[in-house]
Protein backbone atom coordinates (compact mmCIF):
# COMPACT_ATOMS: atom_id res chain seq x y z
CA UNK A 1 0.00 0.00 0.00
CA UNK A 2 2.92 1.96 1.12
CA UNK A 3 4.25 1.81 -2.47
CA UNK A 4 1.58 2.64 -4.45
CA UNK A 5 1.59 5.80 -2.46
CA UNK A 6 5.19 6.48 -3.57
CA UNK A 7 4.62 5.68 -6.55
CA UNK A 8 1.58 7.86 -7.07
CA UNK A 9 3.01 11.26 -5.82
CA UNK A 10 6.25 10.50 -7.99
CA UNK A 11 3.41 10.30 -11.22
CA UNK A 12 2.29 13.73 -10.31
CA UNK A 13 5.53 15.52 -9.59
CA UNK A 14 7.05 13.76 -12.89
CA UNK A 15 3.32 15.86 -14.68
CA UNK A 16 4.33 19.26 -13.00
CA UNK A 17 7.94 18.99 -13.73
CA UNK A 18 7.01 18.00 -17.33
CA UNK A 19 4.38 20.61 -17.46
CA UNK A 20 6.47 23.32 -16.36
CA UNK A 21 9.43 22.83 -18.11
CA UNK A 22 6.70 22.82 -21.27
CA UNK A 23 5.20 26.06 -20.21
CA UNK A 24 8.84 27.70 -19.87
CA UNK A 25 9.71 26.42 -23.38
CA UNK A 26 6.53 28.51 -24.62
CA UNK A 27 6.74 31.24 -22.46
CA UNK A 28 10.64 31.63 -23.84
CA UNK A 29 9.70 31.23 -27.24
CA UNK A 30 6.66 34.36 -26.80
CA UNK A 31 8.95 36.09 -25.14
CA UNK A 32 11.74 36.05 -27.78
CA UNK A 33 8.96 36.88 -30.76
CA UNK A 34 8.26 39.70 -28.13
CA UNK A 35 11.72 40.92 -27.97
CA UNK A 36 12.30 40.43 -31.39
CA UNK A 37 8.97 42.80 -32.36
CA UNK A 38 10.25 45.47 -29.82
CA UNK A 39 13.29 45.61 -31.71
CA UNK A 40 12.43 45.42 -34.54
CA UNK A 41 10.27 48.03 -34.48
CA UNK A 42 12.78 49.90 -32.08
CA UNK A 43 15.54 49.74 -34.81
CA UNK A 44 13.20 50.64 -37.85
CA UNK A 45 12.35 54.06 -36.25
CA UNK A 46 15.71 54.87 -35.33
CA UNK A 47 17.15 53.51 -38.53
CA UNK A 48 14.86 54.38 -40.63
CA UNK A 49 11.42 56.18 -39.85
CA UNK A 50 13.41 58.95 -37.63
CA UNK A 51 16.51 59.07 -39.37
CA UNK A 52 16.95 62.10 -41.63
CA UNK A 53 18.97 60.44 -44.31
CA UNK A 54 15.31 59.35 -45.47
CA UNK A 55 13.60 62.82 -45.79
CA UNK A 56 11.76 63.72 -48.95
CA UNK A 57 13.62 66.02 -50.41
CA UNK A 58 12.53 65.29 -54.28
CA UNK A 59 9.05 65.07 -55.70
CA UNK A 60 8.97 64.41 -59.33
CA UNK A 61 5.79 64.63 -61.12
CA UNK A 62 5.49 63.93 -64.68
CA UNK A 63 2.34 64.16 -66.51
CA UNK A 64 1.21 64.69 -69.96
CA UNK A 65 -2.14 66.35 -69.53
CA UNK A 66 -3.33 69.75 -67.98
CA UNK A 67 -3.08 68.84 -63.97
CA UNK A 68 -0.85 71.03 -62.29
CA UNK A 69 1.82 70.02 -59.75
CA UNK A 70 0.14 71.48 -56.80
CA UNK A 71 -3.29 70.29 -57.51
CA UNK A 72 -1.64 66.68 -57.55
CA UNK A 73 0.03 67.37 -54.72
CA UNK A 74 -2.84 67.98 -52.82
CA UNK A 75 -4.88 65.59 -53.69
CA UNK A 76 -1.92 62.88 -52.60
CA UNK A 77 -1.30 64.97 -49.53
CA UNK A 78 2.37 64.37 -50.43
CA UNK A 79 5.00 67.03 -48.58
CA UNK A 80 8.39 67.76 -49.14
CA UNK A 81 10.49 67.00 -46.07
CA UNK A 82 8.61 64.10 -44.27
CA UNK A 83 10.20 60.82 -43.77
CA UNK A 84 9.74 58.78 -47.06
CA UNK A 85 8.85 55.51 -45.38
CA UNK A 86 5.81 57.53 -43.77
CA UNK A 87 4.39 57.75 -47.30
CA UNK A 88 1.93 55.18 -48.04
CA UNK A 89 2.28 54.97 -51.93
CA UNK A 90 -1.04 52.80 -52.14
CA UNK A 91 -3.32 55.68 -50.44
CA UNK A 92 -1.35 58.27 -52.49
CA UNK A 93 -1.74 56.12 -55.94
CA UNK A 94 -5.28 55.41 -54.63
CA UNK A 95 -6.15 59.00 -54.36
CA UNK A 96 -4.50 60.14 -57.77
CA UNK A 97 -6.62 57.61 -59.26
CA UNK A 98 -9.96 58.56 -58.07
CA UNK A 99 -9.02 62.12 -60.15
CA UNK A 100 -11.85 62.25 -63.46
CA UNK A 101 -8.88 63.42 -65.36
CA UNK A 102 -6.25 60.77 -64.77
CA UNK A 103 -6.16 57.22 -66.75
CA UNK A 104 -3.40 56.05 -64.89
CA UNK A 105 -0.98 56.70 -62.20
CA UNK A 106 2.37 55.49 -61.00
CA UNK A 107 3.80 56.09 -57.85
CA UNK A 108 7.56 55.16 -56.82
CA UNK A 109 10.03 55.58 -54.20
CA UNK A 110 13.40 55.86 -54.78
CA UNK A 111 16.35 55.90 -51.97
CA UNK A 112 17.20 57.75 -49.96
CA UNK A 113 14.61 60.93 -50.89
CA UNK A 114 12.76 60.93 -53.63
CA UNK A 115 9.04 59.66 -54.63
CA UNK A 116 8.38 60.30 -58.60
CA UNK A 117 4.81 60.10 -59.79
CA UNK A 118 3.77 59.66 -63.13
CA UNK A 119 0.40 60.13 -64.27
CA UNK A 120 -1.26 59.53 -68.20
CA UNK A 121 -4.07 61.69 -68.27
CA UNK A 122 -7.83 61.14 -70.17
CA UNK A 123 -8.07 62.60 -73.31
CA UNK A 124 -10.69 64.49 -74.12
CA UNK A 125 -12.27 63.57 -77.80
CA UNK A 126 -15.80 65.71 -77.21
CA UNK A 127 -18.14 67.86 -75.34
CA UNK A 128 -21.15 66.47 -73.78
CA UNK A 129 -24.30 68.85 -72.80
CA UNK A 130 -27.65 68.39 -71.82
CA UNK A 131 -28.48 71.34 -73.87
CA UNK A 132 -29.61 71.00 -77.47
CA UNK A 133 -27.92 74.31 -78.10
CA UNK A 134 -24.34 76.01 -76.40
CA UNK A 135 -22.29 78.70 -78.15
CA UNK A 136 -19.05 78.69 -75.92
CA UNK A 137 -18.42 75.30 -74.26
CA UNK A 138 -15.50 77.15 -71.94
CA UNK A 139 -18.04 79.54 -70.57
CA UNK A 140 -21.29 77.05 -69.86
CA UNK A 141 -21.28 74.87 -66.70
CA UNK A 142 -23.47 72.22 -68.33
CA UNK A 143 -20.70 71.15 -70.53
CA UNK A 144 -18.39 68.67 -69.45
CA UNK A 145 -15.28 66.95 -72.02
CA UNK A 146 -15.35 63.22 -72.66
CA UNK A 147 -12.92 60.75 -73.30
CA UNK A 148 -13.36 57.28 -75.70
CA UNK A 149 -14.33 55.92 -72.57
CA UNK A 150 -17.11 57.91 -71.18
CA UNK A 151 -16.08 59.04 -68.49
CA UNK A 152 -16.78 62.89 -67.93
CA UNK A 153 -14.27 65.61 -66.46
CA UNK A 154 -14.47 69.57 -65.78
CA UNK A 155 -10.83 70.58 -66.32
CA UNK A 156 -9.47 73.31 -64.13
CA UNK A 157 -7.07 74.71 -67.35
CA UNK A 158 -8.95 74.33 -70.75
CA UNK A 159 -6.98 73.93 -73.53
CA UNK A 160 -7.34 75.99 -77.14
CA UNK A 161 -7.89 72.86 -78.84
CA UNK A 162 -10.75 71.87 -76.72
CA UNK A 163 -12.43 74.31 -78.26
CA UNK A 164 -12.44 72.80 -81.32
CA UNK A 165 -14.27 69.33 -80.22
CA UNK A 166 -17.05 67.97 -81.13
CA UNK A 167 -20.33 68.98 -78.94
CA UNK A 168 -22.56 66.13 -78.25
CA UNK A 169 -25.74 67.80 -77.14
CA UNK A 170 -29.04 67.31 -75.72
CA UNK A 171 -28.18 64.23 -73.27
CA UNK A 172 -31.37 64.88 -70.88
CA UNK A 173 -31.32 60.64 -70.06
CA UNK A 174 -29.23 61.37 -67.11
CA UNK A 175 -27.93 63.54 -65.38
CA UNK A 176 -23.74 64.64 -65.36
CA UNK A 177 -21.31 65.19 -63.06
CA UNK A 178 -17.51 65.11 -63.13
CA UNK A 179 -16.03 61.57 -62.98
CA UNK A 180 -19.14 59.86 -63.87
CA UNK A 181 -19.09 57.24 -66.93
CA UNK A 182 -21.66 57.93 -69.48
CA UNK A 183 -23.93 54.95 -69.79
CA UNK A 184 -26.99 56.16 -72.16
CA UNK A 185 -27.09 54.28 -75.30
CA UNK A 186 -26.85 57.50 -77.52
CA UNK A 187 -24.30 59.01 -76.10
CA UNK A 188 -22.21 55.75 -76.48
CA UNK A 189 -23.09 55.59 -79.98
CA UNK A 190 -22.65 58.83 -80.20
CA UNK A 191 -18.78 58.32 -78.78
CA UNK A 192 -18.37 55.02 -81.08
CA UNK A 193 -19.47 57.51 -84.40
CA UNK A 194 -16.59 59.52 -83.43
CA UNK A 195 -14.00 56.73 -82.92
CA UNK A 196 -15.24 54.94 -86.53
CA UNK A 197 -15.23 58.75 -88.47
CA UNK A 198 -11.54 59.16 -87.64
CA UNK A 199 -10.33 56.60 -90.64
CA UNK A 200 -8.21 58.34 -93.24
CA UNK A 201 -10.57 59.16 -95.98
CA UNK A 202 -13.84 60.02 -93.42
CA UNK A 203 -11.68 61.77 -91.00
CA UNK A 204 -10.65 64.59 -93.59
CA UNK A 205 -13.76 64.33 -95.25
CA UNK A 206 -16.30 64.17 -92.75
CA UNK A 207 -15.56 66.24 -89.89
CA UNK A 208 -18.25 65.84 -86.67
CA UNK A 209 -19.17 69.34 -85.24
CA UNK A 210 -22.20 68.39 -83.16
CA UNK A 211 -24.24 65.53 -82.54
CA UNK A 212 -27.62 66.06 -81.40
CA UNK A 213 -28.94 62.87 -79.22
CA UNK A 214 -32.13 64.17 -78.12
CA UNK A 215 -34.47 62.60 -80.28
CA UNK A 216 -33.24 59.75 -78.27
CA UNK A 217 -33.70 56.88 -81.52
CA UNK A 218 -31.26 58.25 -84.02
CA UNK A 219 -27.72 60.63 -84.10
CA UNK A 220 -28.38 64.09 -85.97
CA UNK A 221 -24.98 65.20 -87.04
CA UNK A 222 -23.72 67.93 -88.69
CA UNK A 223 -20.04 68.34 -89.97
CA UNK A 224 -17.34 71.03 -90.79
CA UNK A 225 -19.38 72.07 -94.40
CA UNK A 226 -23.06 71.82 -92.46
CA UNK A 227 -24.18 68.82 -93.85
CA UNK A 228 -26.73 67.19 -91.82
CA UNK A 229 -26.66 62.97 -91.61
CA UNK A 230 -28.81 60.90 -89.72
CA UNK A 231 -27.69 58.05 -88.28
CA UNK A 232 -28.98 54.96 -86.57
CA UNK A 233 -27.50 53.44 -83.38
CA UNK A 234 -26.61 49.99 -84.84
CA UNK A 235 -24.09 49.12 -87.83
CA UNK A 236 -22.38 52.53 -87.37
CA UNK A 237 -19.89 50.90 -89.75
CA UNK A 238 -21.72 50.12 -92.59
CA UNK A 239 -23.71 53.52 -91.90
CA UNK A 240 -20.30 54.84 -92.51
CA UNK A 241 -19.16 53.16 -95.44
CA UNK A 242 -23.04 54.48 -97.26
CA UNK A 243 -21.84 57.76 -96.51
CA UNK A 244 -18.40 57.44 -97.79
CA UNK A 245 -20.31 56.29 -101.15
CA UNK A 246 -22.29 59.51 -101.23
CA UNK A 247 -19.26 61.72 -100.39
CA UNK A 248 -17.40 60.18 -103.33
CA UNK A 249 -20.87 61.04 -105.79
CA UNK A 250 -20.84 64.39 -104.49
CA UNK A 251 -16.80 65.04 -104.40
CA UNK A 252 -17.27 63.87 -108.45
CA UNK A 253 -20.24 65.87 -109.20
CA UNK A 254 -18.29 68.96 -107.21
CA UNK A 255 -22.06 69.35 -104.89
CA UNK A 256 -22.28 69.59 -101.34
CA UNK A 257 -24.61 67.26 -99.10
CA UNK A 258 -27.23 69.13 -97.47
CA UNK A 259 -28.90 66.10 -95.64
CA UNK A 260 -28.65 62.64 -95.65
CA UNK A 261 -31.12 59.98 -93.79
CA UNK A 262 -29.13 56.97 -93.32
CA UNK A 263 -32.08 55.18 -90.69
CA UNK A 264 -33.51 54.36 -94.25
CA UNK A 265 -31.87 50.88 -95.59
CA UNK A 266 -32.31 51.57 -99.21
CA UNK A 267 -33.33 54.56 -101.33
CA UNK A 268 -31.78 56.82 -99.11
CA UNK A 269 -33.40 60.46 -99.43
CA UNK A 270 -30.39 62.59 -99.87
CA UNK A 271 -29.87 66.58 -100.67
CA UNK A 272 -27.68 69.01 -102.08
CA UNK A 273 -26.62 72.37 -100.87
CA UNK A 274 -27.18 74.94 -103.87
CA UNK A 275 -24.13 76.33 -105.54
CA UNK A 276 -24.12 80.40 -104.44
CA UNK A 277 -25.14 81.11 -108.63
CA UNK A 278 -28.10 78.98 -107.46
CA UNK A 279 -28.95 80.65 -104.40
CA UNK A 280 -28.56 84.10 -106.21
CA UNK A 281 -30.97 83.32 -109.20
CA UNK A 282 -33.28 81.07 -107.19
CA UNK A 283 -35.59 83.45 -105.86
CA UNK A 284 -39.34 82.05 -106.37
CA UNK A 285 -38.41 78.16 -107.02
CA UNK A 286 -39.71 76.02 -103.88
CA UNK A 287 -37.22 74.43 -101.85
CA UNK A 288 -35.51 71.47 -103.30
CA UNK A 289 -37.19 67.91 -102.65
CA UNK A 290 -35.04 65.04 -101.55
CA UNK A 291 -33.22 62.77 -103.65
CA UNK A 292 -33.65 59.25 -103.50
CA UNK A 293 -30.46 57.70 -103.91
CA UNK A 294 -29.44 53.51 -103.98
CA UNK A 295 -26.45 52.64 -101.86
Amino acid sequence: MLDVKVRSRTAVQHRNRKFLITFSKVALVFALIFGIYVGGRLAAKRFFLDNADYKLTNIEVQTDGTLQRDQILSVASLHEGENIFRVNLARVHDRLQELPQVDEVEVVRKLPGEIDIRIVERKPIAWVTSEKQIADPFASDAAFLVDARGVLMKEKKLLPEYLGLPLVLGCGSESLEAGKTIESAEVKAALELLRLSTRSFMQTRFQVREIDVSKGYCLVVTDKNHSKVTFGFDNLDLQLQRLEQFLIYSDDAHREIATVNLLVQRNIPVTFAKSPAEVINDTVQPAESPRVMKA
